[in-house]
Protein backbone atom coordinates (compact mmCIF):
# COMPACT_ATOMS: atom_id res chain seq x y z
CA UNK A 1 0.00 0.00 0.00
CA UNK A 2 1.29 3.25 -0.79
CA UNK A 3 1.43 6.29 1.85
CA UNK A 4 -0.64 9.38 1.21
CA UNK A 5 0.84 12.72 -0.17
CA UNK A 6 1.28 14.71 2.96
CA UNK A 7 0.09 18.64 3.58
CA UNK A 8 2.18 20.62 5.12
CA UNK A 9 4.85 19.94 7.56
CA UNK A 10 5.69 15.80 8.19
CA UNK A 11 4.69 13.77 10.78
CA UNK A 12 5.51 10.75 12.77
CA UNK A 13 3.06 8.61 12.36
CA UNK A 14 0.95 7.41 15.75
CA UNK A 15 1.00 3.97 15.64
CA UNK A 16 4.46 3.43 17.72
CA UNK A 17 3.06 5.55 20.67
CA UNK A 18 0.15 3.86 20.53
CA UNK A 19 1.59 0.25 20.69
CA UNK A 20 3.71 2.02 23.82
CA UNK A 21 0.81 3.02 25.70
CA UNK A 22 -1.24 0.24 24.85
CA UNK A 23 2.09 -2.56 26.50
CA UNK A 24 2.03 0.02 29.03
CA UNK A 25 -1.07 -0.93 29.84
CA UNK A 26 -1.16 -4.26 29.28
CA UNK A 27 1.78 -4.63 31.96
CA UNK A 28 -0.05 -2.54 34.60
CA UNK A 29 -3.31 -5.16 33.75
CA UNK A 30 -0.58 -7.77 34.35
CA UNK A 31 0.86 -6.46 37.08
CA UNK A 32 -2.38 -6.50 38.92
CA UNK A 33 -3.26 -10.17 38.16
CA UNK A 34 -5.74 -9.11 35.54
CA UNK A 35 -7.64 -11.93 33.74
CA UNK A 36 -10.27 -10.69 30.84
CA UNK A 37 -12.79 -8.07 32.36
CA UNK A 38 -16.14 -9.73 33.41
CA UNK A 39 -19.13 -8.09 31.65
CA UNK A 40 -20.85 -5.60 33.52
CA UNK A 41 -23.91 -6.57 35.86
CA UNK A 42 -27.15 -5.15 36.02
CA UNK A 43 -28.20 -3.60 39.34
CA UNK A 44 -31.43 -4.19 40.92
CA UNK A 45 -33.86 -1.37 40.43
CA UNK A 46 -33.65 1.15 43.40
CA UNK A 47 -36.78 -0.06 44.54
CA UNK A 48 -36.47 -3.66 45.32
CA UNK A 49 -32.83 -2.89 47.15
CA UNK A 50 -35.36 -1.02 49.26
CA UNK A 51 -37.80 -3.22 49.80
CA UNK A 52 -35.01 -6.14 50.55
CA UNK A 53 -33.39 -3.37 53.16
CA UNK A 54 -37.00 -2.78 54.21
CA UNK A 55 -38.02 -6.23 55.30
CA UNK A 56 -36.24 -7.25 58.32
CA UNK A 57 -37.03 -4.40 60.00
CA UNK A 58 -40.87 -4.27 59.15
CA UNK A 59 -40.62 -8.39 60.14
CA UNK A 60 -38.99 -7.23 63.50
CA UNK A 61 -41.79 -4.35 63.81
CA UNK A 62 -44.66 -6.76 63.41
CA UNK A 63 -42.84 -9.24 65.78
CA UNK A 64 -42.71 -6.12 68.55
CA UNK A 65 -46.27 -5.61 67.78
CA UNK A 66 -47.27 -8.95 68.82
CA UNK A 67 -45.63 -9.40 71.98
CA UNK A 68 -46.77 -5.56 72.85
CA UNK A 69 -50.05 -7.02 72.47
CA UNK A 70 -49.30 -10.23 74.27
CA UNK A 71 -48.06 -8.74 76.72
CA UNK A 72 -51.26 -5.81 77.32
CA UNK A 73 -53.54 -8.39 76.71
CA UNK A 74 -52.81 -12.09 78.29
CA UNK A 75 -52.73 -11.07 81.48
CA UNK A 76 -56.82 -10.71 81.24
CA UNK A 77 -57.47 -13.90 80.06
CA UNK A 78 -58.49 -16.66 82.09
CA UNK A 79 -59.18 -19.91 82.09
CA UNK A 80 -62.26 -21.75 83.60
CA UNK A 81 -63.49 -24.84 84.78
CA UNK A 82 -66.85 -25.66 85.25
CA UNK A 83 -67.76 -29.49 85.94
CA UNK A 84 -66.65 -30.99 83.33
CA UNK A 85 -66.24 -28.27 80.68
CA UNK A 86 -63.18 -26.16 80.21
CA UNK A 87 -62.74 -22.67 79.03
CA UNK A 88 -61.74 -19.36 78.57
CA UNK A 89 -62.92 -16.05 79.77
CA UNK A 90 -61.78 -12.09 79.93
CA UNK A 91 -61.66 -9.99 82.93
CA UNK A 92 -64.22 -7.69 82.37
CA UNK A 93 -63.55 -4.69 84.97
CA UNK A 94 -61.69 -4.43 88.42
CA UNK A 95 -64.21 -5.79 90.42
CA UNK A 96 -63.67 -9.37 89.49
CA UNK A 97 -66.11 -9.56 86.98
CA UNK A 98 -65.14 -11.89 84.04
CA UNK A 99 -67.45 -12.57 80.50
CA UNK A 100 -67.35 -15.84 79.19
CA UNK A 101 -69.81 -18.01 76.68
CA UNK A 102 -73.03 -19.37 78.15
CA UNK A 103 -71.82 -22.79 76.33
CA UNK A 104 -68.90 -22.81 78.73
CA UNK A 105 -70.31 -21.94 82.09
CA UNK A 106 -73.10 -24.14 81.40
CA UNK A 107 -75.82 -24.93 84.15
CA UNK A 108 -73.26 -24.31 86.64
CA UNK A 109 -73.23 -21.83 89.91
CA UNK A 110 -69.70 -22.47 90.55
CA UNK A 111 -66.14 -22.37 88.79
CA UNK A 112 -62.47 -23.04 89.36
CA UNK A 113 -60.89 -20.02 87.34
CA UNK A 114 -56.73 -19.58 86.67
CA UNK A 115 -55.84 -15.92 86.49
CA UNK A 116 -52.31 -14.71 85.05
CA UNK A 117 -50.91 -13.58 88.52
CA UNK A 118 -50.18 -16.85 89.09
CA UNK A 119 -52.27 -17.23 91.68
CA UNK A 120 -53.78 -21.22 92.56
CA UNK A 121 -57.64 -21.90 90.95
CA UNK A 122 -59.80 -19.24 92.86
CA UNK A 123 -63.14 -19.77 93.31
CA UNK A 124 -65.89 -17.96 90.97
CA UNK A 125 -69.61 -17.72 90.78
CA UNK A 126 -72.13 -16.89 88.43
CA UNK A 127 -73.61 -13.54 88.15
CA UNK A 128 -76.30 -14.53 85.06
CA UNK A 129 -76.04 -16.22 82.03
CA UNK A 130 -77.43 -15.66 78.50
CA UNK A 131 -77.89 -18.61 76.26
CA UNK A 132 -79.71 -16.71 73.75
CA UNK A 133 -76.81 -14.72 72.64
CA UNK A 134 -73.75 -17.27 74.32
CA UNK A 135 -72.65 -14.66 76.84
CA UNK A 136 -72.58 -15.32 80.55
CA UNK A 137 -71.05 -13.39 83.41
CA UNK A 138 -68.96 -14.69 85.90
CA UNK A 139 -67.15 -12.73 89.23
CA UNK A 140 -64.50 -13.76 91.33
CA UNK A 141 -65.18 -14.06 95.09
CA UNK A 142 -62.19 -12.52 95.66
CA UNK A 143 -60.17 -10.15 93.65
CA UNK A 144 -56.56 -11.10 93.58
CA UNK A 145 -53.99 -7.86 93.62
CA UNK A 146 -52.55 -6.96 90.19
CA UNK A 147 -55.83 -8.27 88.06
CA UNK A 148 -56.04 -6.23 85.22
CA UNK A 149 -59.43 -5.93 82.97
CA UNK A 150 -58.93 -5.42 79.79
CA UNK A 151 -59.95 -3.24 77.11
CA UNK A 152 -62.89 -3.65 74.49
CA UNK A 153 -62.62 -2.03 71.41
CA UNK A 154 -65.10 -0.65 68.57
CA UNK A 155 -66.89 -3.41 66.43
CA UNK A 156 -67.75 -0.63 63.61
CA UNK A 157 -64.25 0.09 62.90
CA UNK A 158 -63.48 -3.97 62.58
CA UNK A 159 -62.58 -4.52 58.41
CA UNK A 160 -61.66 -7.58 56.54
CA UNK A 161 -57.87 -8.24 56.52
CA UNK A 162 -57.24 -7.00 60.02
CA UNK A 163 -54.43 -8.93 61.79
CA UNK A 164 -55.88 -10.43 64.74
CA UNK A 165 -54.70 -12.33 67.91
CA UNK A 166 -57.05 -15.35 69.81
CA UNK A 167 -56.19 -15.88 72.85
CA UNK A 168 -57.62 -18.75 75.43
CA UNK A 169 -57.01 -21.84 76.86
CA UNK A 170 -57.24 -24.48 73.56
CA UNK A 171 -57.55 -28.52 74.70
CA UNK A 172 -56.36 -27.03 78.02
CA UNK A 173 -53.50 -25.38 77.20
CA UNK A 174 -53.80 -22.48 79.46
CA UNK A 175 -52.43 -18.88 78.02
CA UNK A 176 -52.05 -20.58 74.28
CA UNK A 177 -51.71 -17.77 71.23
CA UNK A 178 -53.00 -17.94 67.44
CA UNK A 179 -52.73 -15.94 64.88
CA UNK A 180 -54.83 -14.93 61.89
CA UNK A 181 -56.71 -12.32 60.06
CA UNK A 182 -60.41 -10.47 60.40
CA UNK A 183 -61.83 -13.00 57.17
CA UNK A 184 -65.43 -11.38 57.11
CA UNK A 185 -67.69 -9.72 58.89
CA UNK A 186 -71.70 -9.35 59.60
CA UNK A 187 -71.86 -12.97 59.55
CA UNK A 188 -75.13 -14.47 60.12
CA UNK A 189 -74.63 -18.33 62.06
CA UNK A 190 -76.71 -20.82 64.08
CA UNK A 191 -74.57 -22.64 66.91
CA UNK A 192 -75.02 -26.29 67.18
CA UNK A 193 -76.34 -27.75 70.07
CA UNK A 194 -74.17 -30.65 70.11
CA UNK A 195 -71.47 -30.72 72.84
CA UNK A 196 -73.03 -28.55 75.23
CA UNK A 197 -73.54 -25.40 72.68
CA UNK A 198 -76.68 -23.25 73.13
CA UNK A 199 -77.95 -23.97 69.58
CA UNK A 200 -78.32 -19.89 69.29
CA UNK A 201 -78.63 -18.04 65.94
CA UNK A 202 -76.22 -14.95 65.79
CA UNK A 203 -76.02 -11.80 63.73
CA UNK A 204 -72.66 -9.43 62.70
CA UNK A 205 -70.79 -12.02 63.84
CA UNK A 206 -66.79 -11.49 63.44
CA UNK A 207 -64.91 -14.11 60.63
CA UNK A 208 -61.06 -15.16 61.44
CA UNK A 209 -58.90 -17.65 60.69
CA UNK A 210 -57.27 -17.79 63.84
CA UNK A 211 -57.47 -21.16 64.34
CA UNK A 212 -60.11 -21.72 67.04
CA UNK A 213 -60.53 -25.14 69.31
CA UNK A 214 -62.18 -26.19 72.18
CA UNK A 215 -60.95 -24.32 74.84
CA UNK A 216 -60.58 -21.04 72.95
CA UNK A 217 -64.62 -19.84 73.64
CA UNK A 218 -64.85 -17.46 75.98
CA UNK A 219 -61.52 -16.27 75.43
CA UNK A 220 -60.15 -12.97 73.51
CA UNK A 221 -60.02 -11.74 69.52
CA UNK A 222 -57.59 -9.17 69.80
CA UNK A 223 -56.45 -6.44 67.22
CA UNK A 224 -52.84 -4.83 67.30
CA UNK A 225 -54.18 -1.92 69.67
CA UNK A 226 -54.34 -4.28 71.61
CA UNK A 227 -58.19 -4.12 72.60
CA UNK A 228 -60.85 -7.14 72.28
CA UNK A 229 -62.85 -7.13 69.13
CA UNK A 230 -64.81 -10.04 70.30
CA UNK A 231 -65.20 -13.38 71.99
CA UNK A 232 -64.19 -16.55 69.95
CA UNK A 233 -67.83 -19.06 70.34
CA UNK A 234 -67.31 -21.47 68.04
CA UNK A 235 -66.04 -23.36 64.52
CA UNK A 236 -67.53 -23.75 61.31
CA UNK A 237 -68.33 -27.55 60.43
CA UNK A 238 -67.65 -28.85 57.04
CA UNK A 239 -70.68 -30.78 56.22
CA UNK A 240 -68.30 -33.62 54.73
CA UNK A 241 -66.85 -34.24 58.13
CA UNK A 242 -69.95 -34.15 60.14
CA UNK A 243 -68.92 -32.47 63.37
CA UNK A 244 -65.78 -32.16 62.53
CA UNK A 245 -64.46 -28.72 62.57
CA UNK A 246 -63.37 -26.99 58.93
CA UNK A 247 -59.71 -25.31 59.58
CA UNK A 248 -59.06 -21.95 59.44
CA UNK A 249 -63.17 -20.74 59.75
CA UNK A 250 -63.99 -19.08 62.94
CA UNK A 251 -66.20 -16.82 64.79
CA UNK A 252 -66.76 -14.62 67.21
CA UNK A 253 -69.44 -12.23 68.97
CA UNK A 254 -68.61 -8.93 68.40
CA UNK A 255 -67.19 -6.83 71.19
CA UNK A 256 -70.39 -4.33 70.78
CA UNK A 257 -72.77 -7.38 71.80
CA UNK A 258 -70.52 -8.31 74.34
CA UNK A 259 -70.98 -4.97 76.03
CA UNK A 260 -74.31 -4.52 75.54
CA UNK A 261 -74.98 -8.28 77.59
CA UNK A 262 -72.27 -7.93 80.14
CA UNK A 263 -73.12 -4.31 81.49
CA UNK A 264 -76.94 -5.45 81.85
CA UNK A 265 -76.42 -8.53 83.37
CA UNK A 266 -73.85 -6.66 86.01
CA UNK A 267 -76.09 -3.53 86.24
CA UNK A 268 -79.21 -5.59 86.52
CA UNK A 269 -78.54 -9.69 87.33
CA UNK A 270 -80.58 -9.56 83.80
CA UNK A 271 -80.63 -8.77 80.57
CA UNK A 272 -83.38 -6.54 79.95
CA UNK A 273 -82.83 -5.03 76.71
CA UNK A 274 -81.42 -7.92 73.89
CA UNK A 275 -80.98 -5.62 70.96
CA UNK A 276 -82.30 -8.76 68.90
CA UNK A 277 -85.52 -8.90 66.98
CA UNK A 278 -88.54 -11.78 67.79
CA UNK A 279 -91.97 -12.30 66.17
CA UNK A 280 -93.46 -13.68 69.37
CA UNK A 281 -93.96 -17.39 68.69
CA UNK A 282 -92.95 -20.88 69.20
CA UNK A 283 -92.10 -22.73 66.55
CA UNK A 284 -91.35 -26.08 64.72
CA UNK A 285 -89.99 -26.93 61.50
CA UNK A 286 -92.31 -29.23 59.59
CA UNK A 287 -91.86 -31.90 56.51
CA UNK A 288 -93.50 -32.09 52.85
CA UNK A 289 -94.56 -34.77 51.06
CA UNK A 290 -91.10 -35.29 50.00
CA UNK A 291 -89.77 -35.30 54.04
CA UNK A 292 -88.09 -32.32 52.90
CA UNK A 293 -88.20 -28.77 55.36
CA UNK A 294 -91.11 -26.46 53.88
CA UNK A 295 -91.77 -24.26 56.16
CA UNK A 296 -92.64 -23.33 60.33
CA UNK A 297 -95.45 -24.59 62.40
CA UNK A 298 -96.21 -22.06 64.39
CA UNK A 299 -96.94 -24.40 67.93
CA UNK A 300 -97.63 -21.35 70.35
CA UNK A 301 -98.40 -17.12 69.72
CA UNK A 302 -97.38 -15.13 72.66
CA UNK A 303 -99.96 -13.56 73.64
CA UNK A 304 -100.50 -9.27 72.93
CA UNK A 305 -96.73 -10.07 71.20
CA UNK A 306 -96.07 -8.90 67.34
CA UNK A 307 -97.84 -12.22 65.33
CA UNK A 308 -100.56 -11.83 68.02
CA UNK A 309 -101.24 -8.43 66.96
CA UNK A 310 -100.54 -9.32 63.39
CA UNK A 311 -103.12 -11.76 63.47
CA UNK A 312 -100.85 -15.47 63.10
CA UNK A 313 -102.32 -18.15 65.06
CA UNK A 314 -101.56 -21.50 66.15
CA UNK A 315 -101.41 -23.86 63.25
CA UNK A 316 -100.08 -21.57 60.83
CA UNK A 317 -97.10 -22.46 58.84
CA UNK A 318 -94.49 -19.31 57.68
CA UNK A 319 -92.94 -19.74 54.60
CA UNK A 320 -91.29 -16.12 54.17
CA UNK A 321 -89.87 -13.17 56.17
CA UNK A 322 -89.60 -10.39 53.46
CA UNK A 323 -87.69 -11.97 50.55
CA UNK A 324 -86.08 -14.74 52.74
CA UNK A 325 -87.79 -18.42 52.14
CA UNK A 326 -88.36 -20.25 55.29
CA UNK A 327 -88.03 -23.60 55.80
CA UNK A 328 -86.53 -24.78 58.79
CA UNK A 329 -86.74 -22.82 62.67
CA UNK A 330 -83.11 -22.10 62.16
CA UNK A 331 -83.86 -20.51 58.85
CA UNK A 332 -86.34 -18.36 60.96
CA UNK A 333 -83.99 -17.49 63.41
CA UNK A 334 -81.27 -16.34 60.77
CA UNK A 335 -83.90 -14.68 59.05
CA UNK A 336 -84.95 -12.43 62.43
CA UNK A 337 -81.57 -12.09 63.52
CA UNK A 338 -80.86 -10.07 60.27
CA UNK A 339 -83.78 -7.54 61.65
CA UNK A 340 -83.97 -5.00 64.62
CA UNK A 341 -86.95 -4.66 67.03
CA UNK A 342 -89.42 -2.31 65.61
CA UNK A 343 -88.86 -3.11 61.70
CA UNK A 344 -91.73 -4.21 60.10
CA UNK A 345 -91.71 -7.19 57.33
CA UNK A 346 -94.20 -8.72 55.53
CA UNK A 347 -94.47 -12.60 56.98
CA UNK A 348 -96.19 -15.15 54.54
CA UNK A 349 -97.73 -17.70 56.05
CA UNK A 350 -100.16 -20.67 54.87
CA UNK A 351 -103.59 -20.97 56.42
CA UNK A 352 -106.36 -23.73 55.99
CA UNK A 353 -104.11 -24.95 52.67
CA UNK A 354 -104.14 -20.75 51.42
CA UNK A 355 -101.04 -18.32 51.19
CA UNK A 356 -101.76 -15.40 53.08
CA UNK A 357 -99.36 -12.30 54.27
CA UNK A 358 -99.42 -9.97 57.41
CA UNK A 359 -97.63 -7.01 58.23
CA UNK A 360 -95.73 -7.71 61.70
CA UNK A 361 -93.84 -5.00 63.87
CA UNK A 362 -90.89 -7.30 64.97
CA UNK A 363 -90.85 -7.47 68.83
CA UNK A 364 -86.95 -7.82 71.28
CA UNK A 365 -86.27 -11.45 72.07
Amino acid sequence: MSASPSRGPSRRSPLPALLSVTAALCAAVLVGGCSPAAPPQPSAPSNLVTARALAPKAANELEDDYQAVIENVLPSVVQIEADERLGSGIVYDDEGHIVTNAHVVGPGRSFRVTVATGEAPMTARLVSSYPEQDLAVIRLESVPEGLRAATFGDSSTVAVGQIVLAMGSPLGLSSSVTQGIVSAVGRTVTQSDLGGGTGATFADMVQTSAPINPGNSGGALVNLDSEVIGIPTLAAVDPSLGEGAAPGIGFAIPASMVRRIADQIITTGRVTDSGRAALGITGRTVLDDRYAPSGVAVVEVTQDGPADQAGLRAGDIITKVGNTAITTITSLAEALAAQQPGDKVTVTYQRDGSQRTAQVTLGEL
